[in-house]
């Protein structure tokens, strides 16, 4: 009588490169979220907050393209 292990984890290329791709692209949606939701908080400020904390309408999308 034969017996068949098929309870052992995926190897090779496929199992590590889908785990590894899945990974990445949560990881860019986490921060493509937090980037967003930073625009969104930035913009909301009114022209005297962004003063205050030393920056003018012009730097928020500067600041988000260095954010990516």
């Amino acid at each position: 009588m034969a017996a068949f292990e098929t309870t052992r984890p995926l190897q090779g290329s496929i199992g590590g490169g889908l785990s590894s791709f899945f990974r990445s692209v949560t990881l860019r949606l986490v921060q493509w979220n937090d980037l967003r939701v930073t625009r969104k908080a930035l913009a909301r400020l009114s022209d005297r907050e962004l003063d205050d904390i030393g920056l003018c309408r012009g730097d928020l999308e500067n600041i988000s393209a260095h954010l990516r």
